[in-house]
């Protein structure tokens, strides 16, 4: 346990000396309890240095059975609740917003995978009128999430047709999934929107890539402080640095993390199927209408006791708000 705290701490091979004084032994007692350990495959040997350092077997041995829970500080704690008490935000923005701020305490990478808004249904659709040719288009759906675009209106058709077009697709697609809303558009909304406006096809291209916007995302990923995992020592040759950014910049890659399970989860290196050299830490999320995983990505010589105490924090006030 004390190995692996002091090379969390000074990511630095741990050597008998230091531990001398904490462990009030002598240094041989010390090697030989280390070489023990190393013979079980919990520590390793680098080649630079007498040292050893944890191994994967050794940090999945402190995480199951001696890892203890990190109190949050005063500072943290206040921190998440300005967050989870604004009454304002909508869950996936709480979320959001209190995963950067883990991002920012804790130095390490934080993604929040939403599960897949084509399935989502369309609640409303508002068009907002900025000046001649120029609008905001805004979609809700069922769940409360918002998102907007300004656009510009084609010089061939006016501001009030994209209006009373939006009328039209409000009275029919109210209730639709997102994923639908492509199809019901061309058969059955713009034979009704070709009879009341002259320039129909113009009109329904204008909806057709709006919606379009929306609905084909890369799906629900968001990153804070993607650049983090670069500022760990770990990262400090150009070869690994190219080689996790192509990692966190692969959709399909990042979706790996995806999880149904309700604990805090812990992946160390192979197990966690992103990269070998890092550890995910996650759990899904279910709260009314929302759904998905919230992960920390840092080196495998994570303070584990810190990021599992803030995941549990947000997930266990967030279901209390719930009940």
């Amino acid at each position: 346990k004390l190995i692996i705290e002091i090379y969390i701490k000074t990511v630095k091979p741990v050597g008998s000396k230091s531990l001398v004084k904490k462990m009030k032994c002598s240094s041989a007692t010390i090697r030989n309890d280390m070489a023990y350990l190393e013979s079980l495959e919990y520590l390793e040997k680098t080649h630079t240095s007498s040292g050893r350092v944890p191994s994967e077997k050794g940090y999945k041995y402190y995480v199951d059975f001696l890892m203890k829970p990190k109190e949050l500080t005063g500072d943290d704690v206040l921190k998440l609740q300005t967050i989870l008490n604004n009454k304002e935000l909508v869950v996936s923005d709480a979320i959001l917003k209190c995963m950067e701020i883990v991002s920012e305490i804790t130095n390490y990478t934080s993604v929040v995978l939403g599960k897949d808004s084509s399935n989502h249904l369309l609640k409303q659709v508002s068009i907002i009128p900025i000046d001649d040719n120029k609008v905001v288009a805004v979609v809700v759906t069922n769940t409360g999430h918002v998102e907007n675009k300004q656009t510009l209106v084609p010089s061939n058709i006016s501001v009030n047709e994209i209006v009373k077009s939006c009328e039209i697709i409000n009275k029919n697609l109210i209730g639709t999934k997102l994923s639908e809303i492509s199809a019901k558009l061309e058969y059955e909304v713009k034979p009704i929107i070709a009879t009341k406006i002259r320039q129909y096809e113009e009109v329904m291209n204008f909806f057709q890539e709006a919606f379009n916007d929306f609905t084909v995302k890369q799906s629900d990923i968001f990153f804070s402080g993607k650049t983090n995992i670069l500022k760990q020592p770990e990262y400090n040759e150009p070869d690994k640095i190219k080689g996790i950014i192509s990692k966190l910049e692969n959709v399909d890659l990042v979706k790996r993390i995806e999880t149904d399970q309700e604990g805090i989860n812990i992946y160390i290196g192979e197990e966690n199927k992103f990269d070998d050299n890092v550890t995910v830490v996650k759990t899904s999320y279910k709260i009314n209408d929302e759904e998905g995983t919230m992960a920390i990505i840092g080196p495998k010589r994570m303070e584990y006791d810190k990021v599992v105490m803030l995941l549990n924090y947000i997930k266990n006030y967030l279901e209390r708000d719930k009940e």
